[in-house]
């Protein structure tokens, strides 16, 4: 007889709507995301560090970090709501509190710091004392992102599968339960391992799907079957989601086309991200487009294997970058954003350009975006953007009449 747990993994794995298919397995913006927001929370530790971080988390380097997390598919919705600050609640208690701001930068910083379980949880452990009031584990979604074999992410609907899963009562905001949650995550998963993954955000996926009431298991059915119609509620909003997400996909697919197409107009070489190289639009293979291999002299291994996920660039016969595209859909301008400015501090960002590509209707929020004060410090890069239909309308004409990158001019704002 089948183990029930191995029956809901099986399950949880084969449907092509849970977000162990959506987010995990087949989302590039999921490989790009953990460098990104390490590299956010650098920033926050920084700017804590020099005394400029804001009283407010609306505007903040901690803001952009934490959206970037939050843009990550349903399992990290809501991710940001932990740190609105509550000024009636005075919580949470690291804006005001220059004691708790200091203590919560340095947290980071040692999150970032150490790579070895036992110190990491010691770390946790030194926070926890300072009491800090409103500051609970919803961190363990930060922590999730710089250390995935290690730390599990945290949310409502992830408590609520792990409590039916394994018949436990850990509660939300308690950095003991979420410890012992951990644990108890840790030692199943390396059991299970070969069926799920190292990685920690594989089986959260599946407590978040129980938790909220997407995949059905013995224990949850009973309450279910009383609440039906918020059940087929959620079922049909992500159904309605994921359709929203191909047709998405299939509008980043044409955007890289019209890139790829124009960059070898104008003799560049061309670079597809990596896992883009089988993608097809309208019968032309993308891959076709790219170089083969990616080679950038004098980087580290991690920089250009992050380099090479994003969307397009354009190369000169030197293969130095002449241009990075991130192609925007409806939840990436964060990540998008954060991507470009690591790419730019790579290499001379004065000889390259860089530009998001964007829909129209997200015009106002992209000007809006780039004009935050956390975007306008002097390591910033400068960042144009694109809109789909200009690129779409205007791809022949460059093609044919452009002489460099230069050509971009006339459609970037």
């Amino acid at each position: 007889m089948t183990n029930p747990l191995i029956k809901a993994i099986n399950e949880y794995k084969n449907d092509s709507e849970s977000v162990y298919q959506t987010w995990f397995i087949n989302n590039n913006e999921r490989l790009k995301a953990f460098r990104t927001i390490k590299n956010a929370i650098k920033v926050v530790i920084k700017e804590i560090e020099n005394n400029t971080f804001p009283c407010d988390f609306k505007g903040s380097s901690l803001e952009v970090a934490v959206s970037a997390i939050a843009e990550q598919k349903q399992i990290f919705e809501g991710a940001a709501h932990a740190f609105y600050w509550k000024p009636k609640l005075r919580i949470p208690d690291i804006y005001e509190n220059e004691d708790n701001k200091k203590a919560f930068g340095q947290f980071l910083k040692d999150s970032l710091l150490y790579n070895q379980e036992k110190q990491l949880i010691f770390n946790i452990m030194k926070i926890q004392e300072k009491n800090i009031k409103g500051l609970g584990p919803a961190v363990g979604n930060i922590l999730y992102f710089l250390h995935p074999t290690i730390f599990p992410p945290f949310n409502t609907s992830i408590v609520k599968g792990f409590n039916m899963l394994f018949k436990q009562k850990i509660k939300l905001g308690s950095w003991g339960d979420y410890l012992k949650m951990r644990e108890i995550i840790m030692e199943y998963n390396d059991n299970h391992s070969l069926i799920l993954s190292k990685d920690l955000g594989a089986l959260a996926g599946l407590l978040y799907e129980i938790g909220s009431g997407r995949q059905v298991i013995q224990e949850n059915h009973t309450i279910l079957l009383e609440d039906i119609e918020k059940v087929n509620k959620k079922i049909n909003k992500r159904h309605h989601e994921i359709q929203l997400e191909l047709a998405e996909e299939n509008e980043h697919t044409e955007m890289q086309y019209y890139l790829a197409k124009i960059g070898k107009a104008l003799g560049y070489k061309v670079w597809i991200a990596k896992n883009d190289h089988k993608k097809e639009w309208k019968g032309s293979n993308l891959g076709s487009y790219s170089i083969p291999h990616l080679n950038l002299e004098s980087l580290s291994i991690a920089v250009s294997e992050t380099i090479s996920f994003i969307d397009v660039l354009w190369l000169n016969v030197d293969n130095k970058v002449i241009s990075a595209f991130e192609v925007e859909k409806s939840t990436s301008i964060y990540s998008g954003i954060l991507r470009l400015q690591d790419l730019s501090m790579s290499f001379n960002k004065d000889k390259s350009k860089f530009y998001l590509i964007a829909p129209n209707k997200r015009k106002k929020e992209i000007k809006a975006q780039l004009l935050r004060p956390s975007f306008q410090h002097e390591n910033m890069c400068k960042i144009s953007y694109i809109l789909f239909s200009d690129l779409r309308d205007d791809c022949e004409a460059m093609c044919k009449f452009g002489m460099n990158v230069s050509v971009l001019d006339k459609i970037s704002n």
